[in-house]
């Protein structure tokens, strides 16, 4: 019973489509006809800066990081998990666009693993830094530390579901950024240029 509640705090927390939400209020158009069309802090970033980017961004973590942190406490790491990833669902299919297609995931993983296994969530919050920094490729980036967080896990002794979810997270991260791959290889993956003006097409 308190798992299955765990599970559904984690989808409605993760379903809050903050990209949409926030965009909506303060600019009053739909960012899913902006740049990418994605819903995350990537895309709201990029196409109106860090001033709307950055709180989708704390907040997309913030609906990973909360359902699980509580899970991991209340119940462990095994309910945790299953927040975790229903807060990822949730942002990928969120309830509160109808169970249309929202965003990647990235941040709200971030989240999740933040609050589960902190030491996991943080070393892959500063892979993605580094890379983005280096590369200036988002999409880059979210692969990479992505598939950084079971390597992780198991190197620092967490217990397997936390490995497992790492793993599927990383798998998940991965196949949604299969048009990014595609870009990549053909040397068409946009880096990530702020534009003060105007709608860059974009890759969140």
């Amino acid at each position: 019973m308190v798992t299955a509640l765990f599970v559904v705090i984690g989808y409605v927390a993760g379903s809050m489509p903050w990209g949409y939400w926030l965009v909506r209020a303060f600019k009053g158009v739909d960012i899913r006809t902006q740049g990418s069309g994605n819903i995350g802090g990537t895309n709201v970033w990029r196409v109106y800066g860090r001033w709307l980017g950055f709180p989708v961004v704390f907040l997309d973590t913030a609906k990973g990081f909360v359902p699980a942190l509580l899970a991991v406490h209340f119940a462990g790491h095994g309910t945790a998990v299953l927040a975790g990833a229903a807060a990822m669902l949730g942002h990928y299919r969120p309830l509160f666009l109808g169970f249309a297609r929202g965003g990647k995931m990235v941040a709200t993983a971030g989240g999740a693993f933040l609050g589960l296994a902190p030491i996991v969530g943080g070393i892959g919050a500063a892979i993605w830094i580094v890379v983005f920094v280096t590369l200036r490729y988002a999409s880059v980036a979210s692969m990479v530390a992505a598939a950084s967080l079971p390597i992780t896990a198991w190197l620092f002794g967490y217990p397997w579901p936390v490995i497992a979810f790492g793993a599927a997270a990383a798998l998940a991260v991965v196949a949604l950024h299969r048009a990014n791959i595609g870009r990549l290889v053909r040397g068409q993956e946009n880096r990530f240029v702020r534009k003060p003006r105007g709608v860059q097409a974009g890759t969140g």
